[in-house]
């Protein structure tokens, strides 16, 4: 099985992508899918999340409230530090185990959708790495759009993250999407079925 790292900057259209990947019959493990999955009353990530912060966390109806875990974190570094040394080995245990019921599929091109692929180190199990990419005025203006954000609240968030820059010099494949999105389905077909129908990868 052919495994790619499929990421990019916050707001940048990988869903996109990984969508239009799926479609064209790839296996697809979605990071954020996982982390919500495991975030539910019960699971690991959520038992975490309750013994650290408590009851702050929790929803009326005992959900975890992912926007205030996701306020703490951003603006404490020490907290951050914290939920990424523990969400990381519970992701990674349970990234490893989708692998495994993916490979058991028969599917010959597996997606590992990942934003924070490279931050993660998780870009080791790829084969090849596609970025999604564009402009950061875009990315600006549909972080606000999006998430109803000011101009300093959608910079914070991208700063946040690695630079676009970075990421696109760590790539193997960079998928402009600062165009329609039929131009970038198109693309991304191209892509897709020229690689392998080649068997330039398989």
């Amino acid at each position: 099985m052919h495994v790619i790292g499929l990421t990019g900057g916050i707001a940048c259209g990988k869903s996109t992508v990984s969508n239009r990947l799926r479609a064209l019959g790839a296996c697809i493990l979605d990071a954020d899918e996982m982390a919500h999955e495991l975030a539910e009353p019960g699971q690991a990530l959520f038992q975490a999340y309750e013994r650290h912060f408590g009851a702050a966390v929790l929803m009326e109806d005992g959900t975890l409230n992912r926007k205030a875990v996701g306020e703490i974190v951003f603006h404490h570094p020490a907290e951050r530090k914290w939920m990424d040394d523990t969400a990381h080995p519970i992701l990674l245990d349970g990234l490893k185990k989708r692998m495994e019921r993916c490979r058991a599929s028969g599917k010959e091109i597996m997606v590992l959708d990942v934003p924070l692929l490279f931050e993660a180190g998780w870009d080791s199990f790829c084969d090849e790495v596609w970025v999604v990419f564009v402009p950061q005025e875009t990315q600006e203006r549909r972080l606000m759009q999006r998430d109803r954000l000011t101009p300093e609240q959608a910079r914070a968030r991208i700063n946040a993250q690695m630079s676009m820059e970075e990421k696109c010099r760590r790539a193997d494949v960079v998928i402009d999407n600062s165009g329609t999105m039929d131009e970038t389905v198109r693309n991304v077909e191209k892509l897709f079925t020229g690689r392998w129908r080649s068997g330039k990868a398989l």
